[in-house]
């Protein structure tokens, strides 16, 4: 959702500039070459500020929630900008944008954007064109879609009701409508107006699923579409209590190609070979920083589990004082080790750059599951479900998981972890190792450490009053 917004923005924006400028410049008489050229400027002044945007959140409905917000950071988001568009040109001093292009620019920014957001954010508040959404089940899964819907009023979701074959005795509590039992369900739909969207998430004792009015449903228009996936689409992570076996056998998603594999491996090579050169004298610093700050050794070598099971000694920044006997891997247990340097390291994640080592021995790439402790590998795999596809895939230095959820501090948040892990897994791509890359360096520079979706979003209706 949050990717069809930019992209649809981008192409408006991108349209918008490149118009104003030969609207403006065409009945000048100005030539074709002086126009590509004002209109190069002003796409790079486009390109600055469509970078800024993404960095400072203006994207993700779940962060800026209102109007108001947004107005708020889009004058920080322009700020941004234009610091990077000074960068650009010391970087490249020969491009320069004339004043005019890049007053127009701005003006066609502000022109096409602030319009547009206003209308998206009017029509999201009056929940205006809804999109009728039918329940069946009434299972934990369908709970949680449920209250991911009432956390994402952009979708524009409106849940008609609920169908299910629980008696009254067995009715728990719940904000919709219980409109009838699956048997009846044609009529129910009939009676609903025939719903857009159907999500199915019944539990296994109700598995009697209602084949023919689903598939007359779906020939009159209706999506028909698995709790699971729903769950999946909505949050970015999979239902691993709800997920079956024949679910992984025979989704066609848990496949990646040779080509994919690759592409990942050669990204994640050259990532860590630039990386390794040009934070050297970042490197240099932050070893400096370390020796003078505690006492102790200057990495942190642990024995981590790999690809298919191997082993490997995971090299890092040492961001804690040692400890005199044995101590737990949780970061919580561990807190009032951390050392002043420790903080700031692990704040932006800097404590993780010697393993571009790692990355180049061929034990981890950029991207993937983070590499857990062996010590650790025989309770997760006991506690967590599907535990062992992990190993199916190379570690990352950085991670879906990582940059969505964060450290984990119990076999819960592990689990919680492991969602989101199985998630990647499912859907690995280049384009996906690319976006978690972006989401990395937007941690790194702003310090702002990775949190869970869901207590983002929670907090955010704290605020906003539990709407």
């Amino acid at each position: 959702m949050g990717l069809t917004r930019a992209r649809l923005e981008t192409g408006l924006l991108c349209m918008s500039v490149n118009a104003a400028i030969v609207a403006w410049m065409y009945p000048l008489a100005a030539g074709w070459v002086d126009i590509i050229f004002a209109a190069a400027g002003a796409s790079t002044l486009l390109c600055c500020c469509l970078v800024s945007f993404y960095y400072n959140n203006l994207y993700d409905f779940q962060i800026v929630r209102s109007f108001t917000d947004f107005a708020s950071r889009l004058l920080e988001a322009f700020g941004v900008a234009f610091i990077l568009l000074a960068a650009f040109y010391a970087l490249l001093p020969g491009v320069k944008v004339s004043k005019s292009a890049f007053l127009l620019g701005i003006m066609a920014i502000l022109a096409v954007l602030v319009p547009l957001r206003a209308l998206s954010y009017s029509l999201m508040r009056r929940r205006a064109f809804p999109e009728r959404v039918l329940m069946v089940g009434r299972s934990p899964l369908a709970e949680k879609i449920l209250r991911e819907i009432e956390l994402r009023p952009y979708l524009r979701y409106e849940v008609v009701g609920i169908a299910d074959d629980a008696s009254a005795a067995e009715q728990v509590p719940c904000p919709y409508a219980l409109v009838g039992p699956l048997e009846h369900l044609g009529k129910i739909l009939e009676a609903a107006g025939n719903p857009r969207r159907i999500i199915l998430a019944l539990s296994e004792r109700r598995a009697r699923l209602p084949v023919q009015q689903l598939l007359e449903a779906r020939m009159k228009g209706s999506l028909v579409e698995d709790g699971v996936d729903t769950y999946e689409r909505l949050t970015g992570k999979v239902a691993i209590e709800s997920l079956t076996p024949s679910n992984v056998i025979f989704s066609s998603d848990f496949k990646t190609s040779r080509l994919a594999l690759a592409a990942g491996r050669a990204l994640s090579l050259a990532v860590a070979v630039v990386g390794l050169i040009v934070s050297a004298p970042l490197l240099a610093l932050i070893a400096l920083a370390i020796v003078l700050d505690s006492t102790g050794p200057l990495f942190f070598v642990q024995e981590r589990l790999g690809m298919h099971g191997k082993r490997f000694r995971l090299v890092k920044f040492r961001t804690m004082r040692v400890a005199d006997g044995p101590t737990s891997e949780w970061v919580s247990d561990n807190r009032d080790r951390i050392t002043r340097v420790g903080k700031w390291l692990r704040k932006f994640r800097l404590d993780e750059l010697p393993q571009f080592i790692n990355v180049i021995r061929g034990d981890m790439n950029i991207v993937g599951p983070r590499p857990h402790p062996v010590t650790n590998v025989e309770l997760f795999g006991e506690g967590i479900p599907y535990y062992s596809l992990r190993s199916t895939v190379r570690p990352g230095l950085t991670g879906w998981a990582q940059i969505r959820f964060g450290y984990a501090n119990n076999l819960a948040e592990e689990t919680e972890k492991m969602r989101y892990d199985l998630y990647y897994i499912k859907h690995l791509s280049f384009w996906l190792d690319l976006r978690i890359l972006f989401d990395t360096v937007k941690i790194i520079l702003f310090g702002r450490g990775a949190q869970s979706a869901d207590v983002r979003v929670t907090a955010a209706m704290a605020v906003s009053g539990g709407r």
